[in-house]
């Protein structure tokens, strides 16, 4: 057990978006593993290959993460956890005002603006 582990609420919460499918080969490995070891590796920044051996061998674990990451199903995870946050907390599920703060947008240009313009004739 790792601390960067799903605890029981955690994964009742998000259990769903995993649900078994009909067709196909049983799972050899548990999603509930495959998530812990993700998590694992997001958790440490550890390569993919460097997974510690009591989870799933890492290509197992890397094509499961590229899956869920090309099928949508982290974004559904991710925005049914914001809301449910935002309702939490008291807010409306989804904002209803965007700030844009133009003060922070860095430019490209560099060099001297006198020199710039002699460099456009």
């Amino acid at each position: 057990m790792y601390p960067s582990d799903i605890s029981d609420k955690e994964w009742k919460t998000i259990e769903p978006y995993f649900e078994p499918k009909k067709t196909g080969r049983p799972r050899k490995h548990s999603i509930r593993t495959i998530i812990n070891a993700i998590r694992y590796m997001m958790r440490t920044g550890c390569q993919w290959r460097q997974l510690p051996k009591d989870f799933p061998p890492w290509k197992t674990v890397y094509s499961c993460n590229s899956r869920l990451k090309k099928s949508g199903i982290w974004q559904e995870i991710h925005d049914f956890l914001v809301k449910k946050v935002r309702e939490m907390i008291g807010k409306n599920k989804t904002p209803s005002v965007g700030i844009i703060d133009s003060q922070s947008v860095k430019t490209t240009q560099k060099g001297d603006p006198e020199d710039m313009m002699l460099a456009k004739k």
